[in-house]
Order: C-alpha cells, then structure tokens, then sequence
C-alpha cells in the first residue's frame, strides 16, 4: 500500500511543488505577492485533475487535455465575465481573454521590472504556470522522467532572469534546486522499490543510458540561453531613439551619442512611456539633464570619459554652487516624480542647489552638473531646488573664459576632417566672440541650410561621418546635431560638451508629463562666470524644443509663448513630419506616433505565443528522444545474461505509452508555432497553412493515435491485448504495401509476414510468440493476459522497422488506415 500511494500521490505532490517553487523567480519581474495565489490555485487544480484521472486508468493525453481545459475553466471564471456559466469559455469570454492579454503584453513592454500585479497579469501569470505544471506533471507522473523536467523548470528561471533588472533572490534558486532535487529523489525511490520487486531490473545499465542526463542538461542550457535571448525584447530596457545595439550612434559611421548606459523607457519602436511628472514649472519650458558627454571620439561619438566617475558630493546634503551660479538669485522649487525611470542618473533643471527626499548613495558632480548613483535603481519623487536664470546676449558677449576654470578636456578635439574645419570657420570668420560663434553655428542647423530632423539617417557617402552629415546627408535627429555642434564648437577652442536629458514634455491635468519620445540630446557651452549654457540645434518642429531668451530674435521682445516653447526654422512649413517623431503637446501620451497605426492583426500576444509553441515543442522532442532511447535502454538490459530480452518480464506500462503519445503532441505544437509565426506575416496565411499542415500530417496523425492505443493495451496486458497485437500486425504489413489477407490462418499468414519482411532470427521468435498467445487467445477460452506478448511484440516490430523499413509515403498516407474504411 505504501509502495501505491507514493506512485500516485507522492510524485504528483513533488511535481506541484517543484513548479511552485519555479515559478518564485517571476519575483524579479511582478511586484508583491498576489500572484502567487492564483499560482498555487492552477498548479493544485492541474494535479489533482491528474491525480483523479489517472486512478481510473485515463489514456496520458487525455488527462493533459482535461488538465488544460481544468486551467481554461479557472482563466475563465476569474479572469473574465462573459464565461457560460460563469467558467465554460465562449466566443464572447475568448474575446474579452484576448483583450486582456493584450493588455498583459502591453504593460510588460512598456513597464519596468518588478510590474504592477495587475489582472492582466496575474492572468498571464496564471496561465503561463499552469502550463509548465501541466508538462511537469506528465513528464514527471506519466512518464516517469524527472530528469526531463529539468528542461522546463531553466525556461521558468530563464524568463524573468533576462527581464530583471538584477540578479534574482538567491532563496528562488534554492527552492528551485531543492524542489528538483526532492522529485528526483521521489522517482529514485519509486524505482528502488521496482527493482527489488524485479519489474524492471537493468535500469541505467547501458553506457547510452548514463549520458541521456547530460544530454538533457546540455539542451536545457542552451534552450536557456536562447529563450533568454529571445525575450529580452520584452520590457523597456531601450536606448535613445536612433541608438544602435549597444547604445552606439545609428548615424553613418557612428555618429552620434553613446551614453554607456540603457536609458530606461527610451524606446525607439514607437512606443510611449510616460517617464516624469514634473510640477512647479508652470509656463516655464525648461531642458532636463540627465547627464553631460564630455569626450569625443572621431567615428564613434560622443561618451563618457575612460576614468571612473568623480568621487562627487552627497546629492541629499548642500550642493556647491553650479558654475556661473552666484547663489543670488531666487530658487525654484521643483517637484520631479518619476514614473518608469530606472537608472543610475537623476535628472535635474538648471543649476541645482539642494536636492530634497534623496536616499544615500545619491552623489552630485559639480563639474558635469549630474546626479548619479553606482547602481541602477527606481528613483523616489524629490524635490529639487534649482536657478533657472538665464544669461541676456550682451551678458554673453562679454563673458570672459579662463581656461584655468574648466577642464581642458572640454576643449579637446582629435582628427577632424579639414572640410569641417574649413565650413566651421567660414561660418565664423566675421563673429569677435564666442557667444556670436556659437549663435552662428546653431543657426546654420536650424536656418534654411538643407537639414532635416528625421528618424532615419542619410546613407552614408563619405568615410568621415562628420563631414558626411555636415556637407551631404544633413539628415538626422538629435543625436547627429549634438554631435556635430559639439565637434565644431571645440575646433573653434570653445569649451563645450553635449547634454543628455529630455525636452519640456507637455502640460498635462496639474503636473507637466515627460515621455519617452521626450528624450533629447543638446550642446552645453562654456561661458566663464555664466557657466554652461545652452543650445539646441535640432531643427525640430513638433512643438517640443526650446528656444532660450538669448537666442530669439531681437525684435521679439514679447516673450510670447509663440515663440518661446519652440524652434521655428523658416522652412518648417514645407519640412515633412518625421515618421517616428514625437507627440504633439495636446495628443495623448499613450498614443502611437504619427504614421503608426494599431495593428491589430497580429498583437504582441502572437508573437509571445509563437514563442511559448517553439518552447513547448522542443521541450517535449525532447522528451520524447530521452524517453524513447530510455525505453530502448530498458529493453536492452533486460535479461543481460544471454543479451536477449526475457519476455517473461513485463514492461513498465508507461513507458511506451508516453514515448508514443510525446511526439503527437511535440507535432501539434510545432503545427501551432508555424500557424503562429505565419500569423504575424498575414492571417489569412496562417490559416491556409495550418490548414494545409493538418490535412498532411492528418492520415499519419490518426494511424499513429490507432497504433499507440493498442501498443499501450499490449503493454499494459489488457484482456484485448492479444487482438491488439494482431490487428497492429497486419496494419503494419498494409503500410509496407504487402496486406496479408484476413481470411487466412494465423499461422500461414505469419509464414509469409516472415518470409516477405525478411525478418531475422529475434524477429522470428517474437513473431512465434505473439503467434502462439494469439492462438490460446482464440482457442483455449482463456483470457488472461500473457506478461511475454509485449517484449515480444516490440522484437517483432524492431526487426520488421530493420528488415523492411517503411517508405515516406508509407508514414504519410498509410494504406491500413484506407483500407480498414
């Protein structure tokens, strides 16, 4: 009775905690604890659905359909309010379950790790889990392959490690290892007590069998590696618009700003997410920092230099005064809360003074005027005390620079291109100071000089990327101005450096909203005892720039917001949006771009569920493989005295059961993941080929389901294994195009199977033993089923597979499926 009780309650229980235990690592991508409810409600349904059905001796892939339809019914009934009867899925609660996935996906690649609990995630969460605890529970229960399982539980860790932020909890993968361990050891003792019943002695004999655990730890890693690869497009991990990989400079030749960092929330797909809520502004349209780039390197861009950060100040202790801030002046207090924004830089206005609600660790660098951490993390609202003063034109003009007060690092310009050179002074060459410099230099990006703002850059023509986007392509976005303002500023000797942050956003219920596409690049210049001011020369024309006091025309004396909140290049009016540009202040912020549209064709959900299908698929291939070469393993070992198999010894039920029924349903889902895939191209596609695929494999589908029904009533000595045996015979036979009649003996037509198929002497010997079993089936009114039939019916079929292999079109289309209708 114990020896029962552990086969059939024991191992499920051990299944159920290990994918609990598992499905602990989602702690790194959902907040708080809500889920894990409705993780253990899916995983206690699906096993004691199992557990209840395979008491009564349901067929394996019945009980993983029941198991899924047990899951749907609870998806249903929580999730969703148009269930009949509250749980049974319809039309209408398919419908309202798709909505709310969709909602699941959006919030996953829009939100920051650890994302809010909401119900369309618990709900992703619920049916992902469930899932794994329906494989967990065939692959370790049904087929009594823990080991295989391993596979499964990796994809459960790989996930959420490749979304996290940081490193993962280390208790999850404690729990995790034990929980693995503890099933292994459950199966481990189940086996024992097998092999000193003498079921199936020789377990692990063979030198195959050794190296079937290491094959299947091989493919789990590197199904690991490659589903963590694969879904780390998930999430809001990005780089600034335009950013290549590595947050290298799309522009030719690299031109542009590397920040060395992933800007979180700076998606360059159309996506928009909500960053900042800033209150205190008012009217005022103000640039946010985030960070300086001081360094530049000719066809890579601009970066942060190789020394280490500076030591800095504590960012939540009295700040030492900006440069060009004499502390006279008044101070803004301003409220900055982030909302997506993870990261190691804390944006601040102007020339920040005091930094309030800011934890340790925080540090301030007087120098580059950033605020910075060590490590990423979630920033808390502050509140930051700021000068917002801005120098006049005359006060520029006359501002004297030092050189002794900023870094010569500033100043600092390598092997740039005698054509820019040459344009840089000739845009210069009348101008006496470095204010007129500047102003000259940003008029001629802003001005009517050919250049366009536009997500996408030019193609390169030239080697140099300077000169390129200077004299041929003209045609970028912030990155490419910064870049190259920044650049011809330092071949004049004037100290200047490009600032990283984001636009003024737009004014939204009491607080102004900074977005994603609000991220911006601009050049700082240095003016002695008026510090780092200001310049933005990307001509841009969506109502988002900012043009300071001392750059707007002398004529306007109005201060007008017409003017003041935006750049007015003379050609604008003719200039075409950019495609991928960003919103206009009065859209909303969670509105795609202009020239994007919904697709609502092919959400994000087909794309995660083509994944789950390529997952599960080759998960369950596999499977299939270990189980298959396991039972062949079994087999051999099996009266090893005289390297023959003891067909007196009957085999493990299971075993064949589910090595047959693994590969269907591996089948189904590669079918799945193709229909899946072809979806995103067209929909209409996706069904024909699906389609298509069904009505191919349909015939060997259906011949299969007949052939492992009655291999697992043979296996399984079943009153009707005898007939079983016989019927699968002469089917297989038909297959190979040589049907042997009915109507003939069992034993004359066992004479021409042998003698048409070739079978050799193991061969034989099954054939004479299914042949006499059969016989004492029909003849001696004794229905007891016989423990030597199975061995020898797999002897028969191997030699037959050896001997007389079956032809594609054989598999394909088998003639005993056509010929029985």
């Amino acid at each position: 009775m114990p020896t029962a009780w552990s086969s059939s309650v024991l191992a499920p229980v051990a299944a159920g905690f290990a994918t609990v235990c598992a499905a602990t690592s989602l702690t790194g991508v959902v907040a708080g604890w809500a889920w894990l409810g409705y993780v253990l409600v899916a995983t206690i349904l699906v096993g004691c659905t199992g557990l209840a059905l395979r008491s009564v001796r349901t067929p394996t892939p019945l009980v993983g359909l029941a198991q899924v339809l047990v899951l749907t019914f609870l998806v249903t009934g929580v999730f969703t309010r148009s269930g009949i009867l509250a749980i049974l899925p319809g039309p209408a609660a398919f419908s309202e379950l798709s909505q709310v996935l969709q909602a699941a996906f959006q919030q996953i690649q829009t939100g920051l790790p650890p994302v809010e609990p909401s119900s369309p995630i618990l709900c992703l969460v619920t049916i992902a889990i469930g899932l794994v605890a329906v494989i967990i529970d065939t692959l370790a229960v049904a087929a009594a392959a823990p080991a295989a399982t391993g596979l499964v539980l990796l994809c459960v860790y790989a996930v959420p490690a490749s979304l996290s932020d940081g490193m993962l909890p280390w208790w999850t993968f404690l729990l995790g290892a034990g929980a693995f361990a503890g099933l292994l050891a459950v199966d481990g003792n189940h086996r024992h007590r097998r092999w000193r019943n003498r079921e199936a002695p020789g377990l692990g004999g063979s030198p195959s069998s050794a190296s079937t655990p290491v094959g299947v730890v091989a493919a789990a890693l590197v199904l690991g590696l490659v589903a963590g690869g694969t879904l780390t497009a998930v999430g809001t991990v990005g780089r600034l618009p335009g950013s290549g990989p590595g947050g290298q400079g799309s522009g030719p030749g690299g031109l542009g700003v590397n920040p060395f960092t992933s800007l979180r929330g700076m998606l360059d797909q159309g996506s928009n997410v909500e960053l900042f809520r800033v209150r205190g502004l008012g009217e005022d349209k103000r640039l946010l920092r985030a960070f300086t780039l001081d360094t530049y390197r000719p066809n890579k861009g601009w970066g942060l230099p190789d020394a280490p950060m500076p030591a800095g100040v504590p960012a939540n202790r009295p700040l030492p005064a900006a440069p060009g801030d004499t502390g006279v002046g008044a101070s803004r207090e301003i409220q900055i809360e982030p909302v997506n924004w993870v990261d190691v830089w804390m944006p601040v206005y102007g020339s920040p003074r005091s930094l309030r609600n800011v934890a340790n660790g925080w540090f301030y660098d007087q120098s580059s005027g950033a605020v910075f951490s060590e490590r990423k993390q979630r920033v808390p609202p502050y509140t930051e005390s700021a000068s917002l003063a801005e120098p006049t034109k005359d006060e520029l003009r006359a501002a004297k620079v030092d050189p002794a007060d900023v870094s010569p690092g500033y100043s600092r310009v390598d092997q740039v291109d005698p054509r820019v050179v040459d344009l840089t002074r000739q845009l210069t060459q009348n101008k006496s100071n470095n204010f007129d410099k500047a102003t000259a230099l940003w008029q001629y990006f802003t001005a009517q000089n050919g250049f366009t703002y536009d997500t996408q850059t030019a193609k390169a023509g030239d080697s140099d990327a300077l000169a390129d986007f200077l004299l041929n392509g003209k045609r970028g976005f912030c990155e490419q101005f910064a870049s190259s303002m920044g650049v011809m500023l330092r071949v004049l000797g004037i100290p200047s450096r490009v600032a990283v942050g984001f636009t003024n956003g737009f004014p939204t219920a009491d607080y102004r909203t900074i977005t994603s596409q609000d991220a911006h690049a601009w050049v700082e210049v240095y003016f002695g005892d008026r510090g780092w001011v200001s310049f933005d020369p990307t001509p841009r024309s969506d109502g988002r720039g900012y043009i300071p006091p001392y750059l707007r025309p002398d004529t306007d004396i109005s201060g007008s917001s017409e003017n003041s909140g935006e750049n007015v290049p003379s050609a604008s009016s003719s200039r075409p949006e950019p495609t991928g540009g960003a919103l206009e202040p009065s859209a909303d912020p969670n509105a795609l771009p202009p020239g994007q549209e919904q697709d609502s064709a092919s959400p994000g959900w087909v794309q995660v569920a083509a994944i789950i299908a390529v997952l599960l698929a080759v998960a369950l291939s596999i499977a299939a493989v270990v189980l298959s070469r396991r039972t062949a393993n079994r087999r051999r070992g099996i009266g090893a005295e005289d390297g023959r198999p003891d067909r007196h010894v009957p085999l493990e039920p299971p075993g064949p059961a589910v090595t047959g029924w693994l590969p269907l349903a591996a089948g189904a889902l590669w079918i799945a993941a193709v229909g899946f895939a072809a979806w995103l191209w067209s929909g209409w596609f996706a069904l024909v080929l699906v389609l298509v695929l069904v009505i191919a494999a349909g015939p060997a589908a259906i011949r299969e389901v007949g052939r492992r029904r009655r291999l697992q009533s043979i296996n399984a000595h079943r009153l009707d294994a005898a007939d079983a045996a016989w019927r699968e015979l002469l089917d297989e036979c038909a297959d190979r195009g040589l049907p042997v009649p009915e109507s003939e003996t069992a034993r004359t037509a066992a004479q021409k199977l042998a003698h048409q198929h070739h079978l050799d002497a193991e061969g034989r010997d099954g054939l004479r033993t299914v042949v006499s079993v059969l016989e004492r089936s029909w003849y001696s009114g004794t229905k007891d089923p016989d423990p030597s039939l199975g061995p020898a019916f797999e002897e028969l079929r191997q030699s037959m597979h050896r001997n007389a292999p079956m032809s594609w079109r054989g598999r394909l289309l088998p003639k005993s499926l056509f010929r029985r209708r």
